[in-house]
């Protein structure tokens, strides 16, 4: 097997794919990322194109619904948006080595600026360690140029904030893209880092379609946020019941 191996699927012709921008929503923080990309893939209605493996990828695979299993993998879809097209990158894990984060992340941008591909979102988390009622969506660009075009759109560029800068294809994508010739806007919706996070991920995609002039619906994504926060609050609850018989043993 090699290093990292991709194929285009014959859902369509490679002449069909015409996309002007790419989309990265691949695992991350509170998975905020990955479930903005693949709201949008449903609610699009987006095509699978293409698959990628790699031995960057866990040594493991991937058992489906019906028990037979299946090599990890992350895949292209792709949305024939008028006349600047959509890519889609979203699967099932990032690289488990900082060397296979580069040579992902290289393959990921030599198949983009292959397609045409102008300018890249990628999106994630900001793990903050504590729940958050209103979050924000803070933002990086490999330009200037971005900034009042993403502040326009709700974006936040906060001071020193993430402060580790930003880790995996969220970031690589943007400064190595910068080196091609491509624009780049990373998105990160603030989150506890603790659970999968709807909430977040419903601002974050709020200020993504801004960015797009697009219109997508997030019904299921805040259906999904005020089911989650419902289960926290019955932790929170059943957590404080507990303390409150501790202290009625010990008193």
């Amino acid at each position: 097997m090699d290093d990292i191996t991709f194929g285009f699927l014959d859902t369509v012709t490679k002449e069909e794919l015409r996309p002007r921008i790419l989309i990265e929503g691949l695992p991350g923080i509170g998975h905020v990322g990955k479930l903005v990309a693949e709201h949008m893939i449903q609610e699009l209605g987006a095509v699978k194109v293409g698959v990628i493996e790699s031995v960057f990828f866990p040594p493991q695979v991937i058992i489906e619904e019906n028990g037979t299993v299946r090599l990890a993998n992350n895949e292209l879809f792709y949305y024939p948006d008028g006349e600047r097209g959509i890519l889609f990158l979203v699967g099932d894990f990032q690289s488990t080595s900082a060397e296979g984060h580069y040579f992902l992340s290289d393959a990921y941008l030599d198949i983009a600026q292959e397609l045409g591909v102008e300018r890249i979102y990628t999106l994630g988390g900001y793990g903050v360690g504590h729940l958050v009622e209103e979050p924000r969506v803070l933002a990086a660009v490999n330009h200037d140029s971005l900034r009042e075009e993403v502040e326009n759109a709700g974006g936040t560029f906060g001071r020193d904030e993430p402060g580790g800068g930003i880790v995996g294809a969220a970031g690589l994508l943007l400064g190595m893209g910068a080196q091609r010739g491509m624009e780049g806007i990373c998105l990160m919706g603030e989150t506890s880092g603790y659970l999968v996070d709807p909430k977040s991920a419903a601002s974050l995609l709020r200020v993504l379609t801004g960015l797009l002039g697009m219109e997508i619906d997030p019904t299921q994504l805040q259906q999904r946020g005020a089911e989650m926060e419902h289960m926290l609050q019955k932790l929170i609850e059943g957590e404080r019941i507990t303390e409150g018989d501790e202290l009625r043993y010990f008193v």
